[in-house]
């Protein structure tokens, strides 16, 4: 998966890039067909954002989150973006099974 991360009025520091490192397990644990993602940190006067792009086969996705702290805003962009996948996940195979059922009920 191509993974690239920047920052908007802010430097990348080693502590946060690890932080988001780490919460990519989170992604590639539902799904190991995820193409790339994007994830660009940026300050708003007293909120800080992070804001995801996650491409996959068929769909791309989309979170923000702002919160107080960095690191906290990191970790609500990645539990949007994991219900998002989550769901997304959901209606491809709920769909699937529509397809063998039908198959089998007319074939």
């Amino acid at each position: 998966m191509q993974f690239q991360l920047s920052g908007q009025q802010i430097e990348v520091t080693p502590a946060l890039r690890d932080h988001v490192e780490a919460k990519l397990d989170r992604l590639t644990r539902l799904d190991d067909r995820l193409l790339g993602l994007n994830v660009v940190l940026s300050l708003d006067k007293l909120q800080q954002r992070a804001d995801g792009t996650l491409k996959t086969s068929g769909a791309t996705l989309h979170a923000e989150a702002a919160e107080a702290d960095m690191y906290a805003s990191i970790d609500t962009l990645f539990d949007k973006l994991v219900s998002q996948l989550r769901r997304h996940r959901e209606k491809i195979s709920d769909k699937h099974q529509k397809e063998v059922r039908e198959e089998r009920q007319y074939g």
